[in-house]
């Protein structure tokens, strides 16, 4: 299967800049992988293809402010640095930019408020840097950070919360887990009071969910690992629903590779943490969901190749080409779809 299968033509003026005023009014297009046809609502309409039982899958991470710009030491250079995921003892994995600039043992300075030293350094612009800093780092990292927004978003983001899930709780993602951004607390609790259950796992989004795929084919694409968890309260409501034929809605999808990593691991849901390196592509046989909610794709992306996966490539396709046709907004800020 080549890569260039799943590439497609997106005018440039489709990729959404600034999010919505109203999270809840952005456009989503429904898919029925069934009979193939194809919808166009709004998001606040969302609850119109939910049934009492449902259960709906969010990813609530929390994204960190995991941009941060510092200067490499002595030369005052500009180095870019995005945080991916902790180690121990103030060691993280990032991706740096401009890699060449840097090598084990280079110094970079964050505004005199911590500093860090790469301690290895890997291909395509990855480190293992060891901070320096005074208190708590958190706090260091929300007076330099900034959010990690996608380098296709142009505009600047007035409000970083909007950058952020309504429910989102657990601080550790690179980026936002995007299909839940549509989400109010008002739509919540309407879906809530019509009978829908609402589930909570997190996975921190890093370099598996947004890393480009350099491969010509899709089946040498290695998929970077990316932290989960599922609660014990959550495992118990998603085993109930399997049992009683109820269907499991993935928000996203890095909720399906959580569900999926699971399952395919226990053939049940368990409460558990781990890494997941899981990569869906068509041919892959999902066991977690029945449906899923997600946004529109960049082309050749792991993403892309997911949700061509759980409807079939020619039917993503078909819809994304009436996407653009009926002009929605695509990516982190674009609008949704709802395949079920």
């Amino acid at each position: 299967m080549k890569v260039e299968e799943f590439d497609y033509d997106l005018p440039e003026e489709l990729i959404a800049q600034t999010p919505l005023e109203n999270r809840a009014a952005s456009r989503l297009m429904t898919v029925n992988r069934k009979t193939g046809e194809i919808g166009h609502y709004h998001f606040y309409e969302i609850g119109n293809f939910l049934q009492p039982g449902d259960v709906l899958v969010l990813n609530d991470t929390k994204v960190l402010p995991s941009r941060i710009i510092g200067e490499k030491v002595p030369t005052k250079a500009k180095i870019e640095v995005l945080l991916l995921q902790e180690y121990t003892n103030n060691q993280w994995e990032a991706l740096v930019r401009p890699a060449r600039r840097v090598k084990v043992g280079t110094e970079i300075n964050f505004n005199n408020v911590m500093s860090a030293a790469v301690i290895e350094k890997f291909d395509e612009g990855l480190v293992k840097l060891q901070f320096n800093y005074d208190g708590i780092f958190l706090e260091k990292l929300s007076q330099i950070g900034q959010m990690p927004l996608p380098p296709y978003i142009k505009s600047k983001l007035n409000d970083p919360d909007r950058y952020q899930t309504v429910y989102a709780k657990h601080l550790g993602s690179s980026a936002a887990p995007t299909a839940g951004l549509h989400f109010t607390e008002e739509l919540l609790e309407s879906l809530k009071q019509n009978g829908i259950e609402i589930v909570y796992v997190t996975l921190h989004v890093g370099l598996g969910t947004f890393r480009d795929v350099k491969v010509e084919n899709v089946e040498e694409h290695k998929m970077h690992s990316e932290y989960y968890e599922m609660k014990e309260e959550a495992a118990l409501a998603l085993n109930k629903a399997k049992v009683e034929g109820r269907r499991i809605i993935s928000v996203g999808t890095t909720s399906t590779r959580t569900l999926e990593s699971i399952y395919q691991k226990y053939n049940k849901f368990v409460a558990c943490h781990d890494k997941t390196d899981i990569f869906i592509y068509p041919g892959y046989e999902f066991k977690a969901i029945d449906a899923l909610i997600t946004n529109f794709h960049l082309p050749k992306s792991t993403l892309i190749m997911l949700v061509s996966a759980f409807a079939s490539k020619d039917l993503i396709f078909k819809a994304y080409h009436e996407a653009i046709k009926e002009r929605y907004r695509f990516f982190s800020f674009g609008d949704a779809m709802f395949i079920y």
